[in-house]
């Protein structure tokens, strides 16, 4: 497998960029096999996952502040994500923390299998 951390900087530069610019493009990261709990919300496919963040705002901008990666299971070309960081919706000033985690499976190309996201509250 390629350096892990560095695959892990790659994909999460990417996921958050698309994020922020267009949600829709993050499809392309999903299968009708993934899995997301968003908030303790289940959703699964691809389908679904874009659906769910169809979120009621209209601007978000996510700041990465860790990265950690390792691999997840031994023999196969798959890897677990965990970040964590900040995230400022529509007009707010004051940055709320999450943590979010991937499961990536290599298949031509990575896709995420699992995702969890939770707003870190204080």
């Amino acid at each position: 497998m390629a350096d892990i951390n560095s695959v892990a900087k790659q994909f999460t530069d990417f996921y958050y960029q698309t994020f922020d610019a267009d949600r829709k493009g993050l499809a392309a990261l999903y299968r009708d096999m993934s899995m997301m709990t968003w908030e303790g919300v289940q959703v699964t496919g691809a389908v679904g996952i874009v659906d769910k963040l169809s979120l009621p705002f209209q601007r978000i901008q996510h700041k990465v502040t860790t990265i950690d990666a390792q691999p997840s299971l031994p023999g196969t070309e798959t890897m677990i994500i965990c970040v964590t960081g900040q995230l400022l919706i529509d007009e707010e000033t004051q940055p709320q923390q999450f943590t979010q985690m991937f499961q990536l499976v290599n298949d031509n190309g990575f896709f995420v299998y699992n995702d969890i996201f939770r707003l870190n509250y204080a």
